[in-house]
């Protein structure tokens, strides 16, 4: 089948790249893409804004399916359009996908099926949110409701921290939500929904700060493992019945089904897994750890999860492996990253390791910087160990002078393999 990939990220590039692999997909092309994607896909030129051009293509092209990977063309509804016309999509229409959308959406969701998540209350502008911080103790958590990819939260430790944010978040007539902090370790679990069926797609844990030891503002994520073993399978169980099974149920009931793949931020805490944020598609950069640990025929797979037939697609397995993505960024990021440097990739993969490309251009026949998470660099391993050691060892030969990465992706479950090396010799 021919299949339409939307989207120009390193989430995009694992995708296109797992695609490419299956034997279901005859033709693949990308919109807009990458350079990167360019190795696995047909780019094609078009405005993926523009639903009623991305339709037109697709029925003169022969789409059998669409797999959007970016939220904020699901959010707009190409989703719901292209549903409209008989094509097939992987990705949520945009009342599903407000989950994402709308952080107040997710929490009132939450509230009305009994799930659990972090006390928290939405304020339309800072006299709001200024008397709500009152409410909460220290820290406490600000999140813009809306958009932000994956950088509108801070995590505020003073009153005075606290205050500013919600002034900054609330500026221009934005609403936000503020939430208590919950203490414990995060990792992030993937389901994939048809709209009534839903099936656990593997584990992972984001690094969001951008610097080493967890220090610095938050980030779109600077690297990440699969699986995450501190979501242990008794956790995992637990987390799919009272979280995402849950969601699922709740906007099947309320006429708004969830069909694509559900990406639940969850926080480990004593009383169990609580939801921190949903996300309405694959998590960048989990994608570059999850794919490559997918043992199957994703494009199969999509189709099903698109066409209501996930039950028949049979068990969904993953390989034992640890894989693990370091973000290569342009120094600047997150704030004002600089573009336009080259980058030079000849003898980064002479071990193994995939690089997909996130924020790359081709200039003058040079392969160059276009924003501010530039590559990431995945390898996989027997243990995080082992993966950790060959994704740097794939970093450290690539040449990109205004760029810079974490050198303690994984540390975590590093730290816990050695002292449970240690325990056992």
């Amino acid at each position: 089948m021919h299949i339409l990939l939307i989207g120009s990220g390193g989430r995009e590039h694992a995708l296109a790249w797992k695609l490419a692999q299956s034997p279901s997909c005859t033709r693949l092309s990308a919109a807009p893409g990458n350079p990167g994607i360019a190795h696995h896909a047909t780019l094609v030129a078009l405005d993926i804004a523009d639903a009623g051009a991305v339709i037109d293509w697709c029925r003169t092209q022969g789409v059998a399916l669409v797999v959007v990977g970016p939220e904020a063309p699901l959010c707009d509804g190409l989703g719901d359009r292209l549903r409209a016309a008989g094509i097939p999509v992987f990705g949520p229409d945009a009342a599903a996908a407000r989950l994402e959308g709308s952080k107040a959406f997710t929490k009132a969701l939450c509230a009305r099926a009994n799930i659990p998540t972090a006390a928290w209350v939405r304020c339309s502008d800072a006299t709001d949110g200024l008397a709500a911080l009152d409410r909460f103790g220290l820290p406490v958590v600000i999140k813009a409701d809306g958009l932000a990819a994956g950088k509108g939260v801070v995590i505020a430790e003073s009153r005075e921290q606290a205050e500013a944010a919600v002034r900054d978040a609330t500026d221009g007539g934005h609403p936000i939500v503020i939430e208590e902090f919950m203490s414990g370790e995060e990792a992030s679990l993937f389901a994939l929904s048809d709209g009534r069926n839903v099936v656990a797609f593997g584990s992972a844990q984001d690094h969001k700060r951008v610097g080493d030891g967890d220090i610095g503002p938050n980030t779109g994520g600077m690297g990440a493992y699969s699986p995450a073993r501190v979501l242990t399978p008794d956790l995992e169980a637990q987390a799919m019945a009272e979280i995402v099974e849950p969601t699922v149920a709740a906007l099947a009931a309320a006429g708004t089904p969830y069909v694509g793949v559900l990406y639940a931020g969850l926080m480990l805490t004593h009383e169990g897994p609580k939801l921190v944020e949903y996300n309405c598609r694959f998590g960048d950069p989990e994608c570059q750890v999850l794919m490559p640990r997918f043992a199957g025929d994703f494009g199969a797979l999509a189709l099903a999860v698109a066409n209501g037939r996930l039950k028949d697609f049979g068990p969904v397995s993953f390989s034992e492996e640890t894989a693990l993505t370091v973000v290569v960024a342009a120094k600047g990021y997150p704030g004002t990253p600089l573009r336009g440097g080259t980058i030079d990739l000849a003898d980064a993969e002479s071990n193994g390791a995939i690089i997909f490309h996130a924020g790359t251009a081709e200039r003058a026949g040079k392969l160059v910087s276009n924003g501010g998470r530039v590559l990431t660099v995945t390898a996989t391993g027997t243990n995080v160990a082992e993966a950790q050691s060959r994704a740097y060892a794939a970093v450290d030969k690539i040449v990109f002078e205004d760029g810079f990465c974490r050198r303690d992706i994984g540390w975590r479950e590093v730290a816990r393999e050695n002292e449970q090396s240690e325990e056992q010799g």
